[in-house]
């Protein structure tokens, strides 16, 4: 399939209900509204194509945007094309979903992840943790340094209250994916999540939203689901 036949594919499928809940996430036009789970037979059809999936993702419409990160070649990108997808990605949707996943099933996810952490830009720093969360939920545990992995932690507890509020949220994945996933600092993330507390989190036009890890890794622990790790990342 070329560019001209997935977009078209993609208009087509788009639903207006599917739009509204986009839009009210942070999405804006253009996007068609295609949720997520009909676009699998059409990444059957396509498999890996990096050329494409720039293509599309250089659009601007979130729909092609996502989908572009389904088709990408985690291995065929650079940390220059993980961070001009970066520079497009203007809502966490696209930050935490598209381009963090594409990034954690590559070999430099944590090179890349690290400079994003400390970067001081909202959305980067959320992609950054966000990366470490689809890291450490799918790969080995001896794939990752322990120490560093508590030095994270450490790194959220003194600073997750005076991030920026996107930010904010994907520290708290990540202390809840290191008390879920990996069992090396599980004790440690339970004690850093009680220490840190409630985390509030504003958004524009809604509620607040309160995000409680502790709770969040007892639930996992009652569920016996300590050590989970996903089989694949992406769709």
């Amino acid at each position: 399939m070329n560019f001209e036949e997935v977009m078209q594919e993609l208009e087509a499928l788009g639903k207006e209900r599917t739009k509204k809940i986009y839009i009210s996430n942070g999405a804006h036009e253009p996007l068609f509204g295609v949720a997520t789970g009909v676009m699998k037979p059409i990444s059957k059809k396509i498999k890996i194509n990096q050329q494409l999936a720039d293509e599309l993702y250089a659009t601007g419409n979130y729909d092609a945007m996502y989908f572009a990160g389904i088709i990408a070649d985690p291995n065929g990108m650079t940390e220059a094309d993980y961070n001009r997808w970066m520079d497009s990605a203007y809502f966490y949707m696209l930050s935490d979903f598209v381009v963090a996943v594409t990034l954690s099933e590559s070999d430099i996810a944590q090179e890349v992840a690290d400079k994003w952490i400390i970067s001081d830009e909202e959305l980067k720093m959320s992609a950054g943790w966000s990366c470490y969360c689809w890291l450490l939920g799918n790969r080995k545990d001896v794939e990752f340094s322990e120490s560093k992995m508590s030095n994270m932690l450490d790194m959220v507890k003194n600073k997750i209250h005076e991030s920026p509020e996107r930010t904010k949220s994907s520290m708290n994945n990540f202390i809840l994916t290191v008390g879920t996933s990996y069992v090396p600092l599980h004790e440690k993330a339970l004690e850093t999540a009680k220490e840190i507390g409630i985390v509030e989190v504003k958004r524009d036009n809604k509620k607040s939203s309160f995000l409680n890890a502790y709770d969040s890794i007892q639930t996992a622990v009652d569920k016996g689901r300590i050590g989970f790790k996903r089989k694949h990342v992406r769709c």
